[in-house]
């Protein structure tokens, strides 16, 4: 082989090495690509985790998953992202959900969702689902709230007008009144006095739990009618109700109810007596109170 042969040969070797390198370096490359990028898809942070965590039980098929997951969005307070899912929860088709989402907005404060819970409200036929979102829109300062507390307790809207059929008809049925949780009334209960062993009682009882409940929120309702609407359900035919209109009352403060009070301490029932009694001991020692802050 001649001395241009040999040279040529060895260029040749040399640029097929180089070549060989090259790939091989090429290789190398995209696999570090390939396992950084696997790397990273498994490194996802925690936050991202738990949002993915999140959002799966949002959209789990278990009704029971969904409501939880909604329920849970209540912690996360000032949460734009919280807020919106929270939101499309209120449309879930099943009311649980619903509920779930509507009691989630007033736990984590979500003032802007006030307009949105009104309209849902007014349009909803799962009392369950009405009760939740009053409850939020109390705790979001939304009067609109006690005018649906004070339905409950009289049947009528502050504004004239009656319940929705559909919404007076849950307030009457015991199944309906049991999936909304009897456990739940109970924890409702707005005074102390009652043992539970009384409280078992009421489990005939469909509606007098859920009003007794639209009593405790009233009391702090400055609304005149509400007070008016309390004194006319210590008369109420549910000793229950009776008693929580009294507990009510005394939460108000107010001594010019003191007539109405009184006539309830000959009460045939004895949690209402005393309940009326504690109550006008209470009124009086504010009205003793009032008098003594007006002397010189």
């Amino acid at each position: 082989m001649d001395i241009y042969a040999q040279h040529k040969h060895r260029k040749s070797s040399h640029t097929s090495s180089s070549l060989q390198i090259f790939q091989i370096r090429v290789l190398w490359i995209v696999l570090a690509a390939i396992i950084m990028t696997a790397l990273n898809a498994n490194a996802q942070s925690p936050v991202d985790k738990a949002w993915s965590i999140l959002k799966s039980g949002l959209t789990d098929s278990r009704v029971d998953n969904r409501a939880t997951a909604v329920g849970v969005l209540g912690l996360l307070e000032n949460n734009p992202e919280a807020l919106k899912l929270a939101l499309v929860a209120l449309g879930d088709e099943i009311s649980e959900v619903r509920s779930a989402a509507a009691k989630a907005l007033g736990d984590m404060n979500a003032k802007p969702a006030a307009p949105k819970l009104v309209e849902v409200i007014r349009g909803e036929k799962d009392v369950s689902v009405v009760i939740a979102g009053a409850h939020s829109l109390v705790a979001l300062g939304d009067p609109f709230g006690y005018a649906v507390y004070y339905a409950v307790l009289t049947g009528e809207r502050k504004s004239g007008g009656g319940l929705l059929d559909d919404q007076r008809k849950m307030l009457k049925d015991p199944r309906k009144m049991v999936q909304f949780g009897f456990e739940q009334g109970i924890g409702f209960i707005p005074f102390a006095g009652i043992g539970y062993g009384t409280l078992k009682a009421l489990r005939r009882d469909d509606t007098s739990p859920v009003r007794a409940a639209a009593t405790k929120v009233l009391a702090d309702d400055p609304d005149p009618r509400s007070r008016e609407a309390l004194v006319e359900a210590t008369s109420d035919k549910s000793w229950l109700v009776r008693a929580a209109a009294l507990d009510a009352l005394s939460h108000r403060g107010d001594p010019n109810v003191l007539t109405h009070v009184a006539a309830k301490m000959d009460d045939e029932n004895e949690a209402v007596r005393y309940t009326a009694a504690a109550t006008l001991i209470h009124l009086s020692d504010v009205q003793a109170g009032e008098g003594s802050s007006k002397k010189p």
